[in-house]
């Protein structure tokens, strides 16, 4: 497996010689970003600038009309900071009945900008069973066999039309109160699903966060791990989360993701067992901070990248 291609790796910079490379970026996500347009949120600009500032050099689009969606002006706009993109990012809901086309005309708008501008990967994200807001349920909260099955199917048929007509590979990310984010949906995700067209973005957050082991997964299906989200989660509040029944939106507010050290998992011993799958792979800080004033995000980024770099990783890259 080769998560970050050649391609990938020399836009932006000479690829790093010398075996495997963990590429270390952030997201808008660690800026506050949730909408392509929000006044809660910091501009495309400071988020550019900011994450250049921070010594970060891959950056993920974000929602689909964040960051510019022409391709010759997202690529200006990384290409004055020193930028190169990793991923784009979209959400599913394949397990509904006739959802392909719905999807499809998102994933393709998603996956077409992120190869024009050099990208390699898209995360594929399932939509979640309840409102992040407000918590109004919107679905039952497990699948029955006949959607979890047209979810799956649909899945690899989705990972498969992105790399045939946009050459970008399908990495899928669980979630919060989606119906993939507990370990057992993962497991049983990646056992139902097709290892030539879908790998796995594994987000160590929501991993915790629904009560998972990061690190049992990797060493589980070591062969799937195709692109990382690094996040902790605060025990504390994830407890109040469980014993409240709080909506992730809510959660989010009151602090669930911290940056690291702080919460869990412990990221050196994980980045360590990613070393030792001998794969260039990108690791993107994702630290959901939405909704947060706009003078936050810089030094939580700076420190994490500081901290990350300090864990005694040598295949660690952020440049």
């Amino acid at each position: 497996m080769n998560s970050a291609s050649d391609s990938d790796s020399t836009r932006g910079g000479d690829r790093v010689t010398g075996g495997p490379v963990i590429r270390v970026g952030s997201a808008p996500d660690s800026w506050g970003v949730w909408f392509p347009d929000d006044p809660n949120q910091v501009s495309p600009t400071q988020f550019l600038d900011e994450v250049s500032a921070a010594g970060y050099q891959w950056i993920e689009l974000g929602p689909y009309g964040f960051l510019p969606t022409d391709p010759a002006e997202l690529r200006d706009a990384l290409d004055a900071r020193g930028l190169s993109l990793s991923a784009g990012t979209v959400f599913e809901h394949l397990h509904r009945p006739n959802s392909w086309t719905d999807v499809w005309d998102q994933v393709a708008d998603v996956a077409a900008l992120t190869a024009a501008v050099g990208g390699r990967h898209v995360v594929v994200i399932p939509e979640m069973w309840r409102d992040p807001t407000t918590g109004a349920v919107l679905e039952d909260r497990e699948l029955n066999l006949e959607a979890w099955q047209r979810k799956t199917s649909e899945v690899d048929r989705l990972g498969k039309a992105m790399f045939e007509q946009y050459g970008v590979k399908l990495q899928y990310h669980p979630h919060a109160d989606s119906h993939v984010g507990t370990q057992t949906e993962v497991l049983r995700f990646l056992a139902d699903t097709d290892p030539e067209h879908v790998t796995l973005c594994l987000d160590t957050g929501h991993i915790a966060y629904c009560g998972g082991d990061n690190i049992a997964i990797i060493c589980a299906h070591p062969e799937r791990i195709g692109y990382l989200h690094l996040k902790q989660v605060d025990p504390t509040v994830i407890a109040k989360v469980e014993a409240e029944d709080l909506p992730f939106g809510e959660a989010v507010k009151l602090g669930a993701m911290i940056e690291p050290p702080l919460g869990i998992p412990e990221l050196p011993s994980l980045l360590a067992e990613i070393q030792n799958l001998n794969v260039d792979i990108y690791a993107i800080v994702e630290q959901d901070l939405y909704p947060c004033a706009t003078d936050v995000p810089l030094p939580i980024a700076q420190r994490t990248r500081s901290y990350l770099g300090g864990c005694g990783i040598p295949s660690v890259r952020f440049r």
